[in-house]
Formats: C-alpha cells, structure tokens, sequence
C-alpha cells in the first residue's frame, strides 16, 4: 500500500498504462478498458488532489458495468484494483436490504473492504467496492414511482441506502464483518475516496433494447446482431426500475460485449493466469507433458457458448474434462498427454448442466 501512497504523490499512472495492463489480462471489451482507464485514472488525480489539500472539483467516477453473463465485468475490476494497488471487495447487491429490516445494512459491505484492508482506515478509503447483480435492486413495484406504493425493501430501499456511500459520506461501520449487528464497536469511514464500480446484466435490455423480442426469418440474424449493438440508455435504466439519483451517481457507464469464439479462444491461453497455463504447471510438477491442441480448445468453447455461459464457464468446463488425467496423473510420470477434440468430446458428453451453473 505504501508504494501505491508513493505513485499517487508521484504521479498517477496514465489511461494508456492502465488500458495496457488491463489488456495483458482482460481479453477484448477494448471499448470498456478505455472507459475504465479513463474513469481509474480521473480517480486517481481526484484522491491526489484531496491530499494536497486542493479544491478541487473533479467528481466521483463511479463505474456502471453493463453486460451479459461471463464478458468479463469482475475479471475487469479485480484486475483494475490489482493495478491501482488498492484493497478490493466483491459483494452481491441481492444480499442488502433497507435499514431496519433483516438482512445487511449497505454499510457492511464498507466493513467488508475495511477487512480486506486489514483494518487500516487509510487504505480502506481509498479501496474499491465491487457490487455485483445490481439489476436485481431495480424497483419491483413499478406502480407508486414516489414511493408511496408497497415497500421494497431489497430493491429501491437499498438503491436509497446507497446513494450516501456513492457520493461520499463519512459513515459509521462495524469492525467485524460477522457481527454487523453489533454497533457497539465501529469505526468512521470516508467514502468519498472509494471507487465503487456497479455491475449488472440487464438482460432483457442487453439482448434487444426497447425493440421487442426476437428477430425472426429471413436477415434475422443480421437484425439481432444490430439490436445488440444499439447503445443502452439512461431512460431506459430507469424504466426497468433504477433511480434516476442511483444512475447520477454512476457517471461512466460501460456497456460490455458478448464474447466470441475467438475471443474466449484467447481467454483460455492467451493471459499469464490462463487455465492452460496452469493445469500445464499442475502436471509438470507430476512430469507429465501436457498439450492443448486448438481443436480440443475449439470444443470447450462451443460447449461454453451453446449454453449462454462466456468466459465464467470456461473453467468448470475444463476441470471436467481434466478431471480424470488429474486423478490418473502421480500415476502416470514421464508421459505425454493431448487434450484434443476426440478426448474433449466424450467427457462432454457426460458432463450435467446443472454442474457448470452452481
């Protein structure tokens, strides 16, 4: 942490290197890496300045990720916290609920990051919070828009209790994230400095916009793929139950790409922590030479894209079809093993949904 506080004093890395070390890991969505060097980099000069004690008027560049299952929305925000050097948290949006009824308050998920930065203050709020499934707090009741309709305790109640965090408050949160219930021991954050970066999959939205359903007959697929392409708005957002403060409160929002054949290709052998990679240092540690020929590669990801999965299936796909060699593998030193399409398709042929989806 102490060589990020140098950087920043320093100077704050660039757009274009933040754009490149996403790249080295993050494959494709090159749009949505330029967005979120930009925002990553105006947040870094924005805590530089407050640290100087300058006015400044550079505003939170809170991220909104928007894009189907497995493009890559997580993998592009650990990676970008790994980059900066700051703590980083996951949490799920459907786990909160508006204060004062069972569930997290929001301020939990600020003990969470608190945690992760093993209880310094400093580091904390300078850290990143990464809250998944946001589409799943979209307003249920879409009658009584002002609110005077039934309570919705685990949708527009925590987009409420949110607003304070995005925009930056100091806020009282609990030591232990286990006894969140226990106000007795907390401590004062200042989130003005946290870089919350919100992700969704607005489906029914992403696939085909504000068009209807599903293209049919001749140029169909020409017609579907154009849907796709079409930008999503702010109106539509709040059409399908975000509020409008929520969405101000988000200024960067970055629509993510399903990936393609190719791309997922790349997923699985191009980056430094690529699952090739390392079922490949697995297997030396037992001698064995491992080969993934293209044509086996090819099969996982069709497997991966018939069913909807992108990227976020690709490892429980592999697993299953290695997991016999892994098994066999201190019994079988010094030898050679191919994982071409034949092998991949017979362990295929086996292998359950439901398995990939849990």
């Amino acid at each position: 942490m102490e060589s990020s506080a140098r950087r920043e004093e320093a100077a704050p890395l660039t757009p274009r290197e933040i754009f490149e070390r996403l790249d080295r890991f993050v494959i494709g969505q090159e749009a949505a890496k330029r967005a979120v060097a930009i925002a990553a980099h105006n947040h870094l000069k924005r805590i530089q300045a407050r640290r100087m004690r300058r006015q400044s008027l550079i505003k939170k560049s809170n991220i909104l990720l928007i894009g189907p299952t497995g493009s890559g929305k997580t993998h592009i925000a650990r990676n970008l916290a790994d980059i900066l050097q700051v703590p980083f948290t996951t949490v799920d949006a459907t786990e909160y609920t508006e204060a004062g009824y069972y569930g997290k308050d929001v301020e939990v998920m600020v003990s969470d990051l608190l945690f992760k930065a093993n209880h310094s203050v400093e580091d904390t709020q300078r850290g990143i919070i990464f809250i998944d499934e946001v589409d799943k707090i979209a307003r249920r009741t879409q009658g009584a828009r002002n609110g005077a309709g039934s309570r919705d305790i685990g949708g527009e109640g925590v987009q409420q209790s949110l607003l304070k965090l995005l925009e930056g408050r100091e806020v009282h949160v609990p030591m232990n994230v286990t006894q969140a219930w226990n106000k007795s021991d907390f401590v004062q954050v200042d989130t003005r400095d946290i870089l919350f970066i919100c992700a969704g999959t607005f489906s029914d939205l992403h696939d085909f916009g504000d068009e209807g359903g599903r293209a049919m007959g001749f140029g169909a697929d020409a017609l579907t793929a154009k849907r796709k392409e079409k930008r999503i708005s702010t109106k539509q957002l709040v059409d399908f139950g975000m509020m409008a403060e929520f969405l101000g409160r988000m200024p960067v929002m970055v629509q993510l790409e399903r990936l393609g054949e190719s791309d997922l290709l790349r997923v699985l052998t191009e980056p430094p922590d690529a699952i090739t990679r390392e079922f490949k240092e697995l297997l030396s540690l037992d001698e064995i030479e491992l080969e993934f020929p293209e044509s086996g590669l090819r099969e996982v990801v069709r497997y991966s894209m018939s069913r909807g999965l992108g990227a976020r299936g690709l490892r429980s796909i592999l697993e299953h079809v290695m997991s016999d060699i892994m098994f066999e593998a201190p019994e079988r030193r010094h030898r050679q093993v191919a994982v071409d399409a034949e092998f991949v398709k017979a362990r295929l042929a086996s292998l359950d949904d439901v398995e990939l989806n849990a």
